[in-house]
């Protein structure tokens, strides 16, 4: 079975400190149609203005990843964890029992573009715990590279769900395969550019999901993009 989920109709919140696209239902957004993808629970693609930021709030038990593509976020949380995330960083903060933490752009000049993600874990009520990894430009282009895993995999970070998070820059004419095993749910998401995938044009905040299907997704990049490609248990 595929899902096509088109850019234009994720939600949409407007803030004068914030834009925010909703892929899946999140706080003032819900469709029944679109409640998540799996244990995939939430792609939200935030871009904050110089000064803005989300004020310190609680998580439990949800796998949380940040991706920044542009600009830096600063973070901070009630574990004693602090600092900026920048392009090409990937944050994982497991919540666990519960965590309290607050993002603001960590810029005063420039707005931060990052995509916030949230996988519901394996088990319940873990201690909280807490990484960040930055993952070059130049060795994603071309080709897929494991962010997260479970067993954190190729210098990955290990997250404690039986999920695979694979990230890849294209540039226009490059492309790349990705072989789907039946028994699995995979969700590909285009966070910049423009790609085709088996003869569609997926634009920035595009994505097509995959169930239960023993297939090969060839992605061409139409102008330089960046695609991850999420490997989900059924």
């Amino acid at each position: 079975m595929r899902i096509e989920r088109p850019a234009a109709a994720r939600g949409h919140v407007s803030l004068d400190w914030l834009d925010s696209r909703h892929t899946f239902s999140f706080g003032h957004y819900y469709d029944p149609a679109w409640m998540g993808f799996g244990v995939l629970r939430v792609i939200n693609d935030d871009t904050v203005a110089p000064g803005g930021g989300f004020a310190t709030h609680r998580h439990a038990n949800m796998e949380i990843i940040s991706v920044v593509l542009d600009g830096a976020l600063a973070h901070k949380d009630s574990g004693g964890n602090a600092g900026v995330i920048r392009a090409g960083d990937v944050q994982w903060m497991s919540a666990g029992h519960g965590i309290e933490h607050s993002e603001y752009n960590g810029s005063d000049a420039a707005s931060v573009h990052f995509l916030q993600i949230w996988i519901q874990p394996e088990r319940l009520n873990h201690q909280p715990a807490y990484a960040q990894q930055h993952f070059a430009a130049d060795d994603r282009r071309g080709r897929w590279v494991t962010l997260a895993s479970p067993d954190g995999v190729d210098g990955s970070i290990a997250i404690r769900q039986q999920a695979v998070l694979r990230a890849v820059r294209l540039g226009a004419g490059e492309q790349v395969t990705a072989m789907l095993a039946a028994g699995r749910r995979y969700w590909l998401h285009v966070a910049t550019g423009v790609v085709t995938l088996d003869g569609r044009t997926l634009d920035a905040g595009a994505a097509l999901g995959v169930v239960d299907e023993a297939a090969m997704l060839a992605v061409q990049g139409v102008e330089m993009a960046d695609v991850l490609l999420f490997e989900l248990p059924v």
